[in-house]
């Protein structure tokens, strides 16, 4: 397994909105990520917005392939866009992972 870690930004006047979207997450949305290998999912948000993601993947570009052919998932990105301050891009698109340069097993 591969761990990956990201950063977005939640504007700051949406993060409410944001966490209250998170409360209530589809179940075929949650169905979809785990279908396309995504494990151990977590999201973290600071209240100026920084939103920090983790999750364990066998291939993190076949898991973000295989969520890019699922409806839900556009249905998703579509819903949850307008609150992301991210240049304009979906927030699966603007995901990228960040170096791991130290890991306490």
């Amino acid at each position: 397994m591969r761990r990956i870690c990201f950063i977005l930004h939640v504007k700051p006047d949406r993060v409410e909105e944001y966490k209250a979207r998170h409360r209530d997450v589809w179940p075929e949305m949650r169905r979809a990520l785990q279908d396309a290998g995504w494990r151990n999912y977590s999201l973290f948000l600071r209240p100026d917005g920084t939103l920090v993601g983790y999750l364990e993947c066998e291939d993190f570009d076949a898991c973000r392939a295989a969520m890019a052919e699922k409806g839900v998932n556009a249905r998703w990105q579509a819903e949850m866009g307008d609150l992301f301050a991210d240049d304009g891009l979906a927030p699966d698109e603007a995901m990228q992972p960040i170096e791991e340069v130290f890991h306490l097993d």
